[in-house]
């Protein structure tokens, strides 16, 4: 069995954004030569997320919309962990997101369904943060 491993880097500007990353772990499954296998993407930070879904604007505005009613960003005093934060609301958030993905890999392809796509959810940007893409298979 090989195994490939790299971390894909994210500096978002804004506090919040849903970027489309299945090229980039794409690109690492053609570096890494495995044809047979799964990959684990993962957001490397308790403020960020990795989720499939369909790469359609609509629902990436109904996901911003849901998730600030569920947690909302202000007012920053009703969380406790806000004491000299300001993002409690972007831990939640990932919570409901979820942490991490794992794609079945086929042909030397992400395995997907017609409308999946893999993304990078933000929520608490303006500062550096990683993604680990690792790869096994044969």
């Amino acid at each position: 069995m090989k195994t490939y491993r790299k971390e894909l880097w994210f500096e978002v500007p804004a506090r919040r954004a849903f970027i489309n990353i299945t090229p980039d772990v794409q690109q690492c499954i053609d570096k890494s030569g495995i044809t047979e296998g799964l990959v684990l993407v993962n957001a490397m930070h308790i403020t960020a997320s990795v989720f499939i879904n369909d790469d359609e604007s609509g629902l990436h505005h109904d996901y911003e919309k849901w998730l600030e009613k569920l947690a909302p960003h202000e007012p920053v005093s009703q969380y406790r962990h806000n004491v000299g934060e300001d993002n409690a609301d972007a831990h939640m958030k990932r919570q409901i997101m979820g942490r991490e993905s794992v794609i079945a890999i086929t042909d030397g392809k992400l395995d997907f369904g017609t409308w999946e796509r893999i993304f990078y959810g933000e929520f608490d940007g303006r500062r550096k943060k990683r993604v680990l893409v690792k790869i096994i298979g044969e």
